[in-house]
């Protein structure tokens, strides 16, 4: 302590004079400081009646409250004595939380590919040929890829897995909701082509389905492609996110580019929605109309609930509830398109008949 003014001493003396302090010690730095003090204050505690018992000189290291700051990827103890290196986070295979994730998306990813497996068994049946069979394909094949895709978001994020991540997540995600699309619009023209003197007979075929999937999907890639040349994703470790950890993640780059692929695809879903809506009932044994509006029902649900649960979280829970609604949304597409149909392909046989499909058209007229 090095007081400057008078007024100080003062005060520190009339503090002890209302205090009916009479004897005093004195603990001062052993520096040109504390001698200072000693000489003003014994003057003033002298002429004020206060007796000095004693004066006790510290050395001036025992003043010395500097703190070093410990390094970026160090934390102080409890005892602010030593610095301790922060545990690195991240969403990996040996917690629970990555466990889950994993096994459920291989649970997926096999139930996709049984379901594929019937479909390839029983190509010839009414059901499969039904609604364009190789958009079926195309959309049960970009289901299996998108169970595949979560894995990129568990374990440690590199450079190579920060750029798949969102770049095959929203391409396969496109081709998907593509593949529903055009399975829907195939619906609507069949039913269109059907009545007397319509011209929408020149474009029932494959040629409309695979325009559809190949322009919605491509622009999605294009958006991709700019992503990539502008400001492409990368890892990078988080050092201040979190008290006492290290939050390894993967920087979008771009966060406008992020949430542009991720609104096209709400895009291509809310429209697929309303056709399939609008669809749902128009006549035919197998009309899928209705079950693409309630797929995409879950569909849009999951990725609307997604966006602020996303910005709510930080560090692995934000890429857990990306898997989560990756799998869930996927799941969606796939339980109720082909669920349905794997029970009358498997159980009841006698409906996947050409027959029953005739039959049924003769009802409806």
């Amino acid at each position: 302590m090095s007081p400057k003014e008078d007024s100080q001493y003062m005060g520190i003396v009339e503090l002890l004079l209302h205090f009916k302090w009479t004897w005093v010690i004195l603990v001062v730095p052993e520096s040109e400081e504390g001698d200072h003090f000693v000489n003003m204050l014994q003057t003033m505690l002298t002429r004020s009646g206060n007796c000095i018992a004693l004066i006790w000189r510290i050395p001036i290291e025992f003043f010395d409250d500097h703190c070093d700051e410990c390094p970026e990827d160090q934390y102080s103890n409890k005892d602010k004595d030593r610095c301790v290196p922060k545990r690195t986070m991240f969403l990996s295979y040996k917690e629970p939380l990555g466990i889950v994730m994993a096994l459920l998306a291989v649970l997926l990813f096999l139930t996709a590919g049984i379901v594929l497996g019937i479909f390839l068994k029983f190509l010839e049946t009414p059901v499969v040929k039904a609604n364009n069979r190789d958009l079926t394909y195309i959309l049960l094949i970009s289901l299996l890829l998108s169970f595949l895709s979560s894995f990129l978001f568990i374990g440690q994020p590199g450079m190579v897995t920060c750029l798949l991540r969102q770049m095959a997540f929203s391409v396969i995600f496109s081709i998907a909701v593509s593949s529903v699309l055009a399975k829907t619009i195939t619906v609507v023209v069949a039913f269109m082509a059907t009545k007397p003197g319509n011209n929408m007979r020149k474009w029932v075929g494959k040629s409309l389905a695979n325009s559809i999937v190949i322009s919605c999907s491509g622009l999605q890639v294009a958006i991709c492609t700019i992503w990539l040349l502008i400001s492409p994703p990368f890892p990078e470790s988080n050092l201040h996110g979190q008290s006492g950890q290290i939050v390894w993640q993967c920087n979008e780059g771009s966060v406008a580019m992020f949430y542009t692929a991720l609104g096209y695809m709400g895009f291509l879903a809310a429209i697929c929605f309303t056709v399939a809506f609008l669809a749902r009932k128009l006549p035919g044994a197998f009309n899928e109309a209705k079950l693409i509006t309630f797929s995409m029902l879950v569909f849009c649900s999951v990725w609307v609930s997604f966006v602020p649960t996303y910005l709510s979280t930080k560090g692995k829970y934000m890429v857990a509830v990306q898997i989560f609604s990756i799998l869930a949304s996927s799941a969606g597409l796939l339980g109720c398109i082909f669920l349905p149909k794997c029970y009358i392909i498997v159980l009841r046989p006698d409906l996947n008949t050409k027959e029953h499909l005739m039959m049924r058209k003769k009802e409806i007229r």
